[in-house]
């Protein structure tokens, strides 16, 4: 893969997710750039671009495979989307299925778990924290053969 998809992954978040701020108060497009920082390869950096844009902005599959993503990106954020209704832990389930996914995610909780970036820690934050740290620990062990 060539570093245009990164830079086209890195354009269309940016474009996607104009606009919205974190709950720490910071321009949304910080959080999915400093996933993107925490993976290694081309394919994996593109995934972490646009891992929230379908779930958190209105752009759906078909606009990333217009914009000419390959089929692995397609498919790796379209299981890190979680759809409405579906449990957390089957969520999971599925990102343990793809590699590219799982390696994303892993990077997207490792962020999410950074409680520093809060300029207010609450009750809620340390719950969601344990979930994270739980799904940390799921998606770090094997699949079962």
């Amino acid at each position: 893969m060539d570093t245009s998809q990164v830079i086209k992954a890195h354009e269309v978040a940016k474009k996607a997710h104009f606009g919205q701020i974190d709950r720490a108060g910071i321009d949304y497009i910080k959080h999915p750039e400093t996933v993107a920082s925490f993976v290694t390869t081309d394919e994996e950096k593109a995934v972490a671009y646009l891992h929230d844009v379908i779930e958190d902005t209105t752009l759906t599959l078909l606009d990333l495979k217009k914009e000419g993503f390959s089929k692995n990106i397609i498919e790796a954020v379209d299981i890190l989307t979680k759809k409405k209704g579906q449990d957390y832990q089957s969520y999971l389930n599925l990102v343990k299925t793809n590699e590219l996914a799982r390696v994303v995610k892993l990077a997207d909780l490792r962020h999410n778990s950074d409680l520093t970036r809060l300029p207010l820690i609450t009750e809620k934050d340390l719950e969601r924290n344990k979930k994270y740290s739980s799904a940390i620990r799921f998606l770090r062990t094997k699949k079962k053969s």
